[in-house]
């Protein structure tokens, strides 16, 4: 079984208790305060995500068979969906990410809510996700 589909009932659960997607939103916001910040030394050029019209910085490593994940953002709502992201494929098998991609947040109707930038930072958000577990995968099956 993939270790992120607990995670995933889990995640949709907490943000379906919540009335709609603007609360939903709000509520990663909220969390987004709380995360912890990349050190402003991380937060190079090549680690910024291009295509949003605010700076976002990702950070994405495999570690003893897990892939671990960190975002920064001078934007609440992208570090808070980026966050969402990251929050939730870390600590995770590679092979676990590669099978569950993040559409199952169209249920929570979180992506509906975000601008065309802001969606196009979260694919790009998970694409270097998806890239970190793809290397990852290839080192972990050999």
């Amino acid at each position: 079984m993939n270790s992120l589909e607990p995670r995933k009932d889990a995640l949709l659960a907490d943000l379906l208790l919540l009335p709609d997607p603007l609360a939903r939103l709000e509520y990663l916001i909220d969390e987004a305060r709380a995360m912890p910040a990349l050190p402003p030394d991380a937060c190079t050029e090549a680690r910024r995500v291009e295509g949003c019209m605010s700076n976002l910085w990702f950070a994405g490593e495999c570690r003893d068979g897990r892939c671990h994940f960190q975002c920064e953002a001078d934007s609440l709502v992208v570090k808070s969906i980026a966050g969402l992201l990251c929050r939730f494929y870390s600590d995770a098998p590679p092979a676990d990410i590669l099978a569950l991609d993040p559409s199952f947040l169209r249920a929570a109707g979180i992506t509906e809510h975000l601008s065309t930038n802001r969606r196009n930072a979260l694919t790009k958000v998970w694409a270097r996700i998806k890239a970190v577990a793809e290397t990852a995968n290839g080192c972990v099956s050999r």
